[in-house]
């Protein structure tokens, strides 16, 4: 039999590649039930067999194997052996328990609210209109005060998803001359911790919705920080925090469309003084896209969708700074992860 022309071998490969991107769907959804079931929690405790998994789970072993095997086909698991499996460096951060950990973030951002708003992607593209909205007939920050068990899980997931920014944000930024700083959208307070712990002499303020620093009081107390650090609940778009040195704002913007984002903007400068400083941490987005970094370009699309919200080019961060009263200092590209650093101050 001849062997496939180097010209089929290169269709073969981007058909593919196609039919990998349609069925990823069917990947988020297997991640989502892997997830719920702590799969990977146990195969790293041991449990690492179809017929144990299915077992420990209540699951119909033949299709519990199916599932494992496909997610071994993705890199999720792996399976040295016929129905034994293993976890990949990128499994292992499906364990719920893992430093590493993007349980929570799977969970969150598999959830069937937000699957079945991208049912609607073409009412988004048609129209303008978030797709959410539409779906659900509210916006997504209501429907999370609505849903405590979600709305933990998103602080949660939002928790695991800061823990490396929030590291390099300590470790990378000059607090020297800085002596209070307040986290305006600071959810659980692990952005805020993680720089008060690393900086001793600052104090800081973690500054969300009632929902957003629910979990805030008990990070803080167990970072042993409570004397050093005030949380504060409030509504952003109506006042901030005064008084501070630095205020922080990290993955707020995308969250949201121009003209909130600009409200947003304007209640800080109105609240902060002349002399602070406002850092944004957050993705800045190449102005072409390329498959260099998918991520910030999905977290686009999804922010569409499902809050009506945006990322931006470092030129539209610019303008939007510009008309809110600041000047731009420096950008920082991956300055805090895969996250960049906008530094600006008060025009």
């Amino acid at each position: 039999m001849t062997s496939t022309l180097p010209n089929q071998a290169e269709k073969i490969r981007d058909r593919a590649a196609l039919i990998e991107v349609i069925g990823g769907y069917m990947a988020s959804q297997a991640l989502r039930l892997a997830a719920e079931l702590k799969i990977a929690d146990l195969i790293h405790d041991g449990v690492d067999t179809s017929a144990a998994l299915a077992q420990a789970t209540g699951s119909h072993e033949p299709s519990l194997h199916r599932l494992l095997r496909m997610l071994a086909a993705v890199g999720i698991t792996t399976e040295p052996e016929p129905g034994r499996f293993g976890l990949s460096a990128v499994g292992e951060q499906l364990r719920s328990d893992s430093p590493d950990s993007l349980w929570a973030f799977t969970r969150f951002f598999t959830d069937p609210s937000l699957f079945t708003s991208w049912q609607s992607v073409g009412h988004t593209v048609r129209t303008g209109e978030c797709a959410f909205d539409q779906v659900h007939g509210k916006n997504a920050y209501v429907h999370l005060s609505e849903q405590p068990e979600l709305s933990a899980l998103f602080n949660h997931a939002m928790s695991q998803e800061s823990r490396i920014a929030a590291g390099q944000v300590a470790a990378g930024i000059d607090f020297t001359d800085v002596k209070s700083v307040v986290d305006i959208g600071g959810g659980d307070g692990t952005l805020l911790k993680a720089i008060l712990t690393t900086h001793p002499h600052l104090t800081g303020v973690v500054f969300d919705s009632p929902s957003g620093v629910a979990e805030a009081p008990k990070v803080i107390a167990e970072a042993g920080l409570t004397d050093r650090c005030e949380v504060v609940a409030g509504d952003f778009f109506q006042a901030v925090p005064e008084g501070g040195d630095l205020y922080i704002i990290k993955s707020v913007f995308q969250d949201w469309d121009d003209e909130p984002a600009a409200k947003l903007l304007r209640t800080v400068r109105a609240h902060m003084p002349d002399g602070a400083k406002l850092l944004i941490v957050g993705s800045v987005l190449t102005d072409t896209a390329t498959t260099d970094e998918p991520v910030m370009f999905l977290t686009d699309a999804n922010m569409l969708v499902t809050a009506g919200g945006r990322e931006r080019t470092e030129s539209e961060f610019a303008a939007l700074l510009a008309d809110t009263g600041f000047t731009v200092e420096v950008v920082a590209r991956n300055a805090a992860g895969p996250l960049s650093v906008i530094e600006a101050l008060p025009a």
